[in-house]
């Protein structure tokens, strides 16, 4: 269960990344799925090169942020529809990921990652390594949070709740799009170089249906934690991580086939979608009950 909780942390750099274009940019980015393993491959394949795991690790951020400045100039400049544009991203990636690693699947688990002194000291998947990765994901959720109350970050919540009007005051939405995007996959990169590492492993296929779990992490995560400031949504979303991967493996545990999880992801995903709709229909009943009781009570009285 706390391997479950580490690899919660660790997506939730992914999920950040994926809040920022559906929620706030409000741009539905199909490229997570592809660059979250190029930041896999990147990182995987510097560090069996020799280079240090903090500079693969940033090198794998790079290649996600430039994969999502390649699906922000499709859609802006090229003026393809954005579910397209991801798309195609997504699909280039596979063949670019491929050059970039060689082969198929990357092992690490004779190199030195960034989880290497952790898994020599048994301190893999333990509350020390929860701790580290808590931190990590404490300081990239507030480094999001900063940015998003900066002008530029004003600017690029702008864009996604009204587009026509933040241009009306000379703010360049192409320029905001494609800064969002970019920070998006530098996190989804980052995230998919980590778990890379953690995993001591880089494989073709780990990014496909991703977008599905951040998704999953984001929805069930505002259901936890409503609220519409940024620090408590940034929060939410990496709570909703770490849900996700503990139900995922609370499922495992339990018996699921490791080939049905992603049936169980998008069962969470609908889930998470209809209950807060559920709720809301059970509210609007109770007050239709209070009012109905209300008026007989005052019949009673006025017949009394």
């Amino acid at each position: 269960m706390l391997g479950a909780l580490d690899l919660g942390l660790i997506y939730g750099l992914m999920a950040l990344g994926v809040y920022l274009t559906f929620r706030v940019l409000d741009f539905p980015d199909l490229t997570v799925d592809g660059s979250f393993t190029t930041g896999a491959a990147v990182g995987a394949s510097m560090i069996i090169a020799g280079h240090a795991p903090l500079v693969a690790t940033a090198a794998g951020a790079v290649a996600g942020g430039l994969a999502g400045l390649i699906t922000g100039l499709l859609h802006t400049k090229g003026g393809i529809n954005p579910l397209l544009a991801g798309i195609l991203t997504q699909i280039a990636l596979y063949s670019i990921n491929l050059r970039i690693m060689g082969r198929a699947n990357l092992p690490l688990l004779r190199e030195v990652t960034l989880f290497s002194g952790l898994r020599d000291a048994g301190l893999l998947a333990s509350w020390v390594s929860v701790g580290i990765l808590a931190v990590v994901a404490l300081a990239f959720m507030l480094a999001v949070d900063w940015f998003l109350n900066t002008e530029l970050g004003i600017a690029l919540q702008a864009t996604g709740d009204n587009e026509r009007m933040i241009r009306a005051q000379g703010v360049s939405t192409d320029f905001t799009k494609i800064l969002g995007l970019v920070i998006s996959n530098a996190l989804v990169g980052l995230s998919g170089a980590m778990i890379a590492q953690y995993q001591g492993f880089a494989d073709i296929g780990m990014g496909i249906g991703l977008i599905v779990a951040g998704l999953a992490s984001v929805i069930i995560g505002q259901a936890l934690i409503s609220s519409r400031r940024f620090v408590f949504a940034t929060l939410a979303v990496v709570v909703g991580s770490v849900a996700y991967r503990v139900i995922i493996q609370l499922a495992l545990e339990r018996g699921f086939d490791p080939n049905d999880m992603k049936l169980i992801s998008a069962v969470l995903v609908i889930a998470a979608l209809l209950l807060p709709r559920l709720g809301v229909m059970r509210r609007l009943r109770a007050r239709r009950r209070e009012r109905m009781l209300a008026r007989v009570d005052h019949e009673e009285e006025v017949r009394a």
